[in-house]
């Protein structure tokens, strides 16, 4: 299987792409893929100062949905319908959305859209016949990007599509120390998309670092 990321090039698309690429076959996408191969090259250094293999390959979005069977959409809420619709080839693909709809006011808000979540506004602006799946939301960028250190996190995963819900909960389960649990169908997801910016006030308010879940 192929994992192709939508948008590596912030923290969390890099920091995926690091790790991912060490386990199977990445390709990292951007608009300018001159940045994803910035991503790509991040990638192969680092895994030659460990002394590890890593199969990692750049291309624009478009390329690498081409290229995918699994696609992780690693950017920001507001940039989804712009990248979506500029975008073919989306039919029968598996895409996992980390995606959470916030914004910092006194305090990060949770702000789903009209549809209740961005998994479901997702749903309504892909073809219906993609495999939507939310995964990897409560997971902050630059712990992504420490690849040295485990990530013992808990990964609620929601999704309509049982087959497809399960490949993810392999993925996640094959990522350093995560563990994924299924969560219930994609509409449940803006539970688990709300749970983001509950974090990060408890991180703010209580002057801690690195905050998540993790289900025991």
């Amino acid at each position: 299987m192929r994992v192709g990321i939508v948008g590596g090039t912030g923290d969390i698309g890099e920091g995926m792409a690091m790790r991912l690429s060490r386990i199977m076959d990445v390709c990292v996408g951007s608009r300018d893929p001159s940045k994803a191969q910035d991503t790509c090259n991040t990638c192969l250094l680092s895994a030659k100062e460990c002394g590890v293999d890593c199969s990692v390959k750049a291309g624009t979005n478009q390329e690498v949905v081409e290229q995918s069977d699994l696609i992780i959409l690693a950017i920001p809420f507001k940039h989804l319908k712009a990248t979506i619709e500029g975008i073919n080839g989306w039919e029968g693909k598996i895409v996992v959305s980390p995606v959470n709809p916030m914004e910092r006011r006194d305090s990060f808000v949770y702000t789903p859209p009209q549809e209740g979540s961005a998994a479901l506004y997702l749903q309504k602006i892909l073809p219906p016949s993609t495999r939507i799946c939310t995964a990897f939301n409560n997971i902050a960028g630059n712990r992504w990007c420490a690849i040295s250190e485990e990530l013992e996190y808990s990964v609620p995963v929601c999704g309509d599509d049982m087959e497809a819900k399960q490949i993810v909960m392999d993925l996640v389960d094959r990522i350093s120390s995560l563990k994924a649990f299924d969560a219930g169908p994609l509409s449940s997801s803006h539970i688990v998309e709300s749970i983001t910016p509950l974090l990060l006030n408890v991180a703010r308010f209580n002057k801690m670092k690195d905050v998540g879940i993790r289900f025991v």
